[in-house]
């Protein structure tokens, strides 16, 4: 069905890894494994379709490596774009009780934008980048509350990318 409308109107399928380390997609219940992802990608791309692949900066217990490593996955699997999410950690959520135990820690702003720019860094100089970061609904927003000021935070990745002379995929073949 996609492959046949695909030829009417272009049709683009996003895929939701958030991470390519199975420790974590475990805690967040992902729901698939990696091999699940890397098939789903391989179909989608032999029948022409754009893929669009989401990835959560900030997860629990990743280190800066481990997610600058999910970029550099992503960068490498062959898809089309990408979107880069911050973590939020809203009301009604078992991820808000973990967080309220002191279980783990959310970004602060200049952590989170360090991090986005080795992640642009490592994906592909022509792979779309779809967004920079997201935001939580505010009303039931816990952490971090300086994400909900998006103007601020778009503004301060736009300092810092011109700054520290950002270019995406500059590490992409190392």
């Amino acid at each position: 069905l996609l492959e046949k409308l695909n030829k009417i109107k272009p049709v683009w399928v996003e895929l939701g890894l958030q991470t390519k380390f199975d420790e974590t997609a475990k805690f967040i219940r992902r729901g698939f494994e990696l091999s699940e992802y890397e098939s789903a990608v391989k179909k989608l791309k032999s029948i022409g379709i754009t893929v669009i692949t989401h990835m959560i900066i900030g997860l629990p217990f990743e280190t800066k490596e481990m997610i600058v490593e999910t970029a550099r996955y992503i960068g490498k699997s062959g898809v089309d774009g990408i979107k880069f999410h911050l973590l939020h950690i809203l009301e009604d959520t078992d991820l808000a009780e973990i967080y309220r135990k002191g279980i783990f820690k959310t970004l602060e702003l200049d952590e989170y934008v360090d991090i986005l720019k080795e992640c642009v860094e490592v994906i592909p100089p022509d792979m779309v980048i779809h967004r920079l970061t997201g935001d939580g609904w505010k009303k039931k927003l816990i952490s971090p509350l300086w994400s909900g000021d998006k103007k601020k935070v778009l503004n301060t990745i736009n300092k810092y990318f011109e700054l520290n002379n950002v270019e995406q995929g500059s590490k992409f073949f190392d």
